[in-house]
């Protein structure tokens, strides 16, 4: 049995806040408490009302400030001696830094989240920095290895009753299994999070569940209308809440569907939108996604075979640099697709089939 959805990263004076305050409202009562905070000088309740403050404007998508704003946590915290404290500042700068596309140093801070959090003795710091650990692997394409840390995870958050923390375990497990081609397995595992998540009142969890039940309903079943309206009710959620991320992706999802239903002037609209939110907020792995399904909206729609090419391989070889494997496999994907042979690069691999 499942509580309601808590916050965990809103603490000190802003526990009162819901998983569900719209981020505008959680950095303006943050900021207010911070500065109170600071001037009291009470390090340890700074660093709590600083976490808060980081992870709004982190989900706002303002990239500099969350950055100063989660070392300032973790300065706090170190003054404070809290280590737990300590752990959920670089919780934060973990995936500031996965959200900017720095894997290697989001690996780095969430080690030493994860470390910080087990000497302090703060269970669901060292959870969330696994969890932030098995989520960077995941993106990158490294199933193998961060598959069985989401299992881990997802057994953990179960045997707590945690319903926020099952909601994103099980939807990590089911991109997994989506990208991967089981759709049914996938299917089920996010309708089971979503189901938590409603149950819970976690509308964010909600919002990015109804976002996975949408592909899968669009690749699985072709049904572009109900895959439509699951995006547009998470969209909802998403403005609501001011999710510019979430928001984000949802607009590049919905271009996904209608590039598969081959309404590609409709596609090519909404990734430009998602790459011009995605480009505000400084999100290399949204970009390139929106990137890849403008290009391939484009070439449907009569764009010069040549700059398809040079578009898809310079994409490539961003995406290998940064260490995208999956979304680099999609590029080698669409190059195939449109019958373009990939650069003879060492930055290149060899192109994958379908």
């Amino acid at each position: 049995m499942y509580g309601k959805a808590f916050a965990p990263e809103y603490q000190g004076a802003l526990t009162t806040l819901s998983v569900n305050s719209s981020l505008t409202d959680v950095l303006a009562v943050g900021t207010e408490q911070l500065r109170a905070a600071e001037q009291a000088g009470r390090h340890g309740e700074a660093a709590r009302s600083g976490l808060a403050v980081a992870e709004a404007h982190r989900r706002l998508g303002r990239i500099g400030e969350a950055d100063r704003a989660w070392k300032a946590s973790y300065r706090a915290a170190r003054a404070a001696g809290d280590l737990a404290a300590m752990a959920w500042a670089l919780w934060s700068g973990g995936t500031l830094a996965r959200q900017r596309g720095s894997l290697a140093l989001a690996r780095r801070l969430l080690r030493l989240a994860a470390e910080l959090a087990e000497r302090g003795g703060d269970i669901l710091a060292r959870g969330y920095s696994l969890a932030g650990l098995a989520e960077t692997g995941r993106i990158q394409g490294d199933y193998e290895a961060v598959g069985r840390l989401h299992e881990q995870l997802l057994a953990e958050a179960r045997r707590r009753g945690e319903a926020r923390h099952t909601v994103w375990a099980l939807e990590g497990i089911a991109q997994m299994h989506r990208n991967t081609g089981a759709y049914d397995t996938a299917y089920a595992m996010f309708e089971e999070a979503a189901g938590i998540a409603a149950r819970a009142d976690d509308r964010r969890g909600r919002a990015w569940a109804l976002r996975g039940l949408a592909d899968v309903v669009s690749v699985r079943d072709g049904d572009t209308e109900r895959a439509l309206a699951l995006l547009s009710e998470a969209e909802v959620t998403c403005r609501t809440m001011k999710l510019s991320s979430a928001l984000a992706y949802n607009h590049k999802m919905r271009g996904n569907v209608l590039y598969r239903a081959g309404r590609y002037t409709e596609a090519r609209d909404l990734y430009q939108q998602a790459l011009t939110e995605f480009r505000a907020m400084n999100e290399p792995r949204g970009e390139a996604l929106a990137r890849l399904g403008l290009a391939k909206s484009l070439a449907r729609l009569g764009r010069d075979r040549a700059e398809t090419a040079a578009e898809l391989a310079e994409l490539a070889g961003t995406l290998e640099l940064i260490g995208l494997k999956h979304t680099r496999e999609m590029v080698a994907r669409a190059q195939a697709e449109f019958g373009l042979r990939a650069q003879d690069d060492s930055r290149l691999q060899a192109e994958v089939v379908r």
